[in-house]
């Protein structure tokens, strides 16, 4: 008895989704469509982006409230609550006031891009040299992006999630149109 290697596993996938192709290029390109949509507005991406962010936010606040209503002890019911009242409130500020919510996702994104950028920089310093210089690349990069976010900041709040949600969803897009071009061809 053989037992299957993770290459034939992949291969019998890949022979299952060959018929399949034109669904993966026509998602692909429906994405890609949403994210030049997103790049041609991205103020109004950007204050879509900010609202769904709020609506969750609220919606997560309610069921922190709900777990701290069902709590058996004041000392976990009262943190549940209040975790759940801040949600609420800050998501309904977000809602009252888009364009100054989007501000402060802005600062937080530029904090974390620049923060995850420094930790690669300086975890590419502790791998060995073939691999480091993408890990480094990487954290480059993102400290660059970081930076640049931060410095432009507040200006910038008005577009900078849009752009980025457009950016992403332009490359995720592609990848699904070359993966279903991959499955045509193969």
């Amino acid at each position: 008895m053989t037992v299957p290697t993770g290459r034939w596993d992949l291969d019998d996938a890949i022979a299952h989704l060959r018929g399949r192709w034109a669904w993966f290029v026509t998602f692909g390109a429906l994405a890609a469509a949403f994210g030049i949509g997103a790049l041609v507005l991205t103020t109004t991406a950007t204050i879509a982006s900010t609202f769904l962010i709020a609506i969750f936010m609220i919606v997560v606040g309610g069921a922190e409230i709900g777990m701290g209503l069902d709590a058996h002890r004041w000392s976990s019911k009262a943190p549940l609550i209040l975790l759940g009242l801040l949600y609420i409130v800050a998501g309904a500020f977000v809602i009252a006031r888009p364009l100054t919510g989007a501000a402060g996702f802005t600062l937080l994104l530029g904090a974390s891009l620049l923060a995850a950028g420094v930790a690669r920089v300086l975890f590419a310093a502790r791998l060995p040299h073939g691999p480091s210089v993408y890990v480094l690349l990487a954290g480059i990069v993102t400290t660059l992006l970081g930076m640049m976010i931060l410095f432009g900041w507040p200006e910038n709040s008005a577009f900078v999630l849009g752009l980025f949600l457009g950016v992403d969803l332009l490359f995720y897009g592609a990848s699904w149109i070359g993966f279903g071009l991959f499955l045509r061809r193969n």
